[in-house]
């Protein structure tokens, strides 16, 4: 039997736009109030005004640690609890290692890896006081396939695929469920640096998918019996060779 998420409360990070925003209103149709976590106040706000009375603006810079601290006593301070975790947040540099640009790869990577730990640490001890909780991270088909194009966009998500894995063993002891969400190529900002020509090819070969198709897929993912533990679900476009 499908788990009711009615009642449930849901923190997404990078949740102002795209694939967090779509995961949004997917958790609020299912009846979750939701703490949707950005560090863009001003667009947080205009969201949540449409998305109505369930759904709580946080505003939090993952990638300074001091903002980090605050997330989990803001959603305490709003929802009085949390029941599901999504760290969602990240952002995209591909590109010839050759002329990549080191300082972008760090932004890329401490948002990526870093603010995807440093979250998750900190929402852990009000799971495991309560015996129960469940955590996405979205993760890319690169944390499993190498993609030639995005060598440290490749090695942020495979850092990710190892993360999950291991917390998940450790913490299914507190009946604590951990799990990935493995997008292919999705029509988000974090793609608009690729080449025009190779982006314009995608869309007419249908090698896209859309955000909202990730959210159903997170979605199926929440509300599976308590004892199924989705692991990895890669979500792929139909033309996709991978």
């Amino acid at each position: 039997m499908a788990q009711d998420l009615a009642g449930k409360v849901a923190a997404i990070t990078g949740a102002a736009s795209g694939i967090g925003l779509e995961c949004a209103k997917s958790l609020l149709n299912a009846g979750a109030r939701v703490v949707l976590v950005d560090r863009a106040e001003e667009a947080l706000r205009d969201v949540c005004a449409d998305l109505g009375p369930s759904a709580i603006p946080l505003a939090v810079d993952l990638t300074n640690p001091q903002s980090v601290a605050t997330m989990m006593p803001g959603i305490l301070e709003a929802a009085g609890q949390l029941d599901i975790f999504h760290a969602n947040a990240g952002s995209y540099v591909g590109g010839e290692i050759l002329n990549g640009d080191p300082d972008a790869w760090d932004r890329m990577l401490t948002l990526n890896i870093n603010a995807v730990f440093r979250s998750v640490h900190a929402v852990l001890p009000h799971m495991v006081g309560r015996k129960t909780g469940d955590i996405i991270v979205t993760s890319s088909i690169a944390g499993v396939v190498p993609v030639v194009w995005e060598p440290i966009y490749t090695a942020s998500k495979h850092a990710v695929q190892a993360f999950v894995h291991t917390v998940r063993r450790q913490v299914a002891k507190h009946s604590i469920r951990v799990g990935a969400v493995l997008p292919g190529p999705v029509v988000t900002a974090l793609i608009s640096d690729w080449p025009r020509d190779k982006l314009e090819a995608e869309l007419a070969a249908g090698g896209l998918i859309e955000p909202v198709e990730v959210a159903e897929a997170v979605l199926f993912m929440l509300t599976r019996p308590r004892n199924v533990t989705i692991r990895d679900l890669v979500i792929l476009p139909q033309s996709n060779d991978l």
